[in-house]
């Protein structure tokens, strides 16, 4: 297990012994984004911003305005939070070459409350035009996620958790932008995960096996562009789709898979994530249970659909 925001670090340092033209720029907390690795190999492209996001957000696009790949990261409720406007009109809007890597998404950010804990982020970059949005499962597709982000011309949200998960993916793992992977076969139903409800997907595939409901998990690390192919392919082969994901349920992975069927596929549906409210505090094993966002929420909606079908 490893966190994501670990293996983030680990992988701007790699490539920024790879490509010079990559800088970095945190707001005060490079400890915990993980920047700081970075920062300690290459201090002469490493910017400490300060607690003022706006600023750094253009600060970010100028440097990509004259040939820099600017990678910048803070916590996901400040960096789509208080960096929106700016990420709109200097990164998005002008399609500028900015990297956002925000950490501490979702509710698992524990003690530090709803205050802290970034639930509509997707929704938000997800609205926004030229954005480009991914959430990896794990270590190793963060790893890959980041190398793509850094090889693609234009603007990225990349977003990371703060504590360790599961390991979905094996090493050397390619991670490629807009395309959906599917981690386990199945015929009665299809989980559509993101970020760590990938792991518990699994989980729960494996339990159902023994109950004889064969459950596909698709798993989308590229929330924008969606995959649409794989989407509508687990739609017509399997009739009945559970959406996870540690976010709202308003604009995020399934509100995404949701607008793409109700046009194209209409099709037997239940999403799995928060239920438009804001978190709260407690450690993160007991938010994950409390919200609902694990193996046992999902193999109950699995029972429930597959029952609809009947």
């Amino acid at each position: 297990m490893i966190a994501t925001r670990d293996a983030y670090g680990e992988a701007l340092a790699e490539l920024g012994g790879e490509n010079d033209k990559i800088v970095v720029l945190d707001a005060d907390l490079s400890g915990s984004t993980k920047t700081g690795v970075f920062a300690k190999k290459f201090p002469n492209r490493f910017f400490n911003m300060g607690i003022a996001e706006a600023n750094m957000v253009g600060t970010a696009a100028g440097l990509a305005a004259v040939g820099k790949v600017p990678f910048l990261s803070t916590f996901a409720i400040f960096a789509a939070g208080r960096g929106w406007e700016q990420i709109r009109q200097s990164v998005a809007y002008p399609k500028a070459n900015v990297k956002i890597v925000a950490t501490h998404g979702g509710v698992t950010v524990g003690e530090d409350g709803g205050s802290h804990q970034s639930v509509e982020d997707v929704a938000i970059m997800r609205a926004i035009p030229n954005m480009t949005v991914i959430v990896p499962a794990d270590g190793e597709e963060t790893k890959g996620a980041i190398r793509a982000a850094a090889a693609y011309k234009g603007p990225v949200y990349v977003r990371l958790g703060r504590n360790k998960v599961p390991s979905v993916f094996p090493a050397g793992h390619k991670f490629e932008i807009g395309k959906g992977v599917v981690v386990v076969p199945g015929t009665d139903l299809t989980f559509i995960t993101t970020g760590l409800m990938t792991a518990a997907a699994v989980t729960a595939a494996e339990k159902l096996k023994a109950e004889g409901i064969s459950a596909r998990v698709l798993h989308i690390g590229t929330i924008k562009p969606l995959d649409k192919e794989v989407v509508l392919q687990a739609a017509e082969e399997t009739g009945a789709i559970v959406t996870a994901e540690e976010h709202s349920v308003v604009g995020g992975l399934g509100g995404a898979v949701a607008e793409f069927l109700a046009e194209t596929c209409p099709t037997l549906m239940k999403r799995v994530g928060v239920y438009d409210r804001f978190g709260t505090s407690g450690k993160s094993d007991e938010l994950l249970k409390y919200f609902g966002l694990n193996a046992e929420t999902l193999i109950e909606e699995a029972r429930e659909i597959v029952s609809r079908k009947k």
